[in-house]
């Protein structure tokens, strides 16, 4: 993965869950969202963001959980982002 531009951030070791999620996908070697350095850099901050979208994405709704994926994918690809 590239290096992310908050080099601060991806280097901060952190503490707590994304933390843990970060540790143990380096360990496998394998990628994962670079949001989870901001989650990690400062949890008490990002903790409202994490829980709304969980609720988004896994809460109530008339929509299945795969196409709020497939929606989030398709936007993610539309902002030149990788999902």
């Amino acid at each position: 993965m590239d290096p992310m531009f908050l080099k601060e951030v991806e280097a901060h070791e952190g503490t707590g869950h994304y933390a843990g999620m970060i540790h143990r996908c380096r360990q496998m070697g394998v990628g994962f969202p670079r949001l989870w350095h901001l989650f990690a850099y400062k949890p008490e901050a990002t903790k409202a963001l994490a829980e709304f979208t969980q609720a988004v994405m896994r809460g109530p709704s008339p929509l299945p959980t795969g196409m709020r994926e497939l929606i989030a994918a398709f936007t993610s690809r539309g902002n030149q982002c990788l999902f």
